[in-house]
């Protein structure tokens, strides 16, 4: 196992940056996530890792040795694709073994470290059958198997379940964490899925058009967002946002809807921040739907009021939005609350969890 250290790493294919200036740190036996959309950077930042792309500038270290220049079969990493490429003429012992044959191993050890593999991934059953006749499903085990089995310093993992159906989506998630937990194995594991970074990460990278926007736990990234784009990116759904300014109201400083509908009453400290901001004319202020709670009727901690513009059941939950003035808020409701459309509902929010992000730059003011 290795701890992973990216220091200033950057990718230009001609005058196309894809990645600008990364610097990270993964320690050794952790599970981190690259997670951005298509674009950002984060399959090039894997390739690098692997060798398989040469950085434009910056350094690669694995614990303390730097590995610019080192071939990718000499770094000691296992890489798992999303189109599993495994050999659908072999059967899935040969497939898992190949490896270990490719390095000339005993042939009793080989049968010992693939059957020990194939338990861990519950293909015990599977190792005599062609891998032809695998479903989709168990293809993407085997690639997973064929990685493991050579024991490599560093796991990467290049989003190997998008092609499997969403039932076997979850279930791989548990177990790939439950394998990962097991065996104490540095992971990296790229993904446009935020709740498959969510579930499954100690660390997640947001990446956005070449640049690392956040890097952090789940919660930090969940809870404390550093910038608008991260917000929206992570939760589903995402976060409210709504324009407004920053006024003072007999003495009491307060968040105002452009529109004049919302009105929120800030604290000292939320005033002190923003009196301390250029821009309050430009603010956004940021709550997540489930720190939002609807009334039938007015009520004494109800700030706001709208009208019901839609509603999504989806069984655990129920999304209504809600139009307040010209914006349409999210509001995760539970799964009973079904408010006729058109009708009038009151908003109560948790203040404990509001964001106010700068409107010019979307960056957050704390």
């Amino acid at each position: 196992m290795s701890s992973i250290r990216l220091d200033n790493l950057r990718k230009e294919f001609g005058p196309v940056v894809a990645l600008k200036s990364l610097s990270l740190e993964i320690g050794d036996g952790e599970f981190a996530a690259l997670l951005g959309p298509s674009g950002c950077g984060k399959s090039t930042t894997m390739n690098m890792i692997a060798g398989l792309e040469m950085p434009t500038a910056g350094s690669i270290y694995f614990g303390e040795r730097p590995m610019n220049g080192v071939p990718a079969g000499k770094r000691g990493v296992g890489f798992v694709f999303q189109n599993y490429a495994i050999f659908t003429h072999m059967s899935v012992f040969d497939n898992i073994a190949f490896g270990l044959k490719v390095q000339h191993k005993a042939e009793a050890e080989i049968r010992r470290e693939v059957q020990q593999v194939a338990e861990l991934l519950h293909l015990g059953d599977l190792l005599s059958m062609n891998a032809g006749r695998l479903s989709v499903n168990d293809m993407q085990k085997v690639a997973l198997g064929r990685s493991m089995v050579m024991r490599p310093r560093i796991f990467l993992l290049d989003e190997p379940f998008s092609n499997l159906d969403a039932a076997f989506r979850f279930y791989m998630r548990g177990e790939l964490k439950r394998i990962q937990r097991d065996i104490k194995q540095t992971m990296i594991y790229v993904t446009h899925d935020q709740v498959e970074a969510m579930s499954m990460a100690d660390k997640i990278a947001v990446m956005d058009y070449g640049i690392l926007q956040q890097f952090g736990s789940p919660d930090e990234i969940y809870n404390y967002p550093v910038n608008t784009f991260v917000a929206r990116f992570i939760g589903s759904p995402s976060m409210n946002f709504i324009p407004c300014s920053y006024q003072v109201e007999n003495g009491q400083g307060c968040l105002v809807q452009r529109q004049g509908t919302i009105r929120l009453p800030l604290d000292e400290r939320r005033q002190q921040l923003i009196a301390g901001h250029n821009g309050g004319d430009q603010l956004i202020l940021g709550i997540r739907p489930e720190y939002l709670r609807l009334h039938d009727q007015s009520h004494p901690e109800a700030a706001w009021s709208g009208q019901v513009y839609a509603l999504e059941p989806l069984g655990s939950k129920t999304i209504v939005h809600l139009q307040v003035g010209q914006e349409i808020l999210q509001v995760a409701a539970p799964a009973d609350c079904r408010p006729a459309v058109g009708i009038t509902q009151w908003l109560e929010y948790n203040p404990a969890h509001l964001h106010i992000f700068a409107g010019a730059t979307g960056q957050v003011i704390r």
